[in-house]
């Protein structure tokens, strides 16, 4: 269920902040997730790139910096099931109403991964 609240809310920064709408994204599912799909959402601009960037003159395998960490598979999976995927008009999808019941159980956690710092 988190990642699936998480695929549907990963690009939300993208109109306003296009250049780093991962992190925007990431920033705002960071209290309400773990840390394995607050990762996936942080770097997924990254590994989306590998299916477009070599078309723009980018690097496609600009992910491949991030193979070591616990997390590399979990989003190239991230990315190919929910991100590359949802850009064909003919996937199989839902009514944004099935899936609020799940936004709603997310956001009503326990913020969590809260980096807090004292004013002093």
């Amino acid at each position: 269920e988190e990642i699936v609240v998480a695929a549907l809310l990963h690009d939300l920064g993208d109109t306003l902040s296009p250049y780093n709408h991962s992190q925007l994204a990431a920033a705002i599912l960071k209290p309400y997730v773990s840390e394995r799909t607050w990762w996936i959402i942080h770097h997924h601009g990254v590994f989306q790139a590998y299916y477009y960037a070599h078309h723009l003159g980018g690097e496609r395998n600009a992910r491949e910096q991030f193979k070591d960490s616990p997390f590399y598979r979990a989003c190239v999976d991230f990315c190919h099931k929910y991100d590359q995927a949802a850009f064909d008009p003919d996937y199989p999808s839902k009514p944004l109403a099935f899936f609020e019941p799940m936004v709603r159980r997310i956001f009503a956690r326990q913020p969590g991964h809260l980096e807090l710092t004292s004013a002093s």
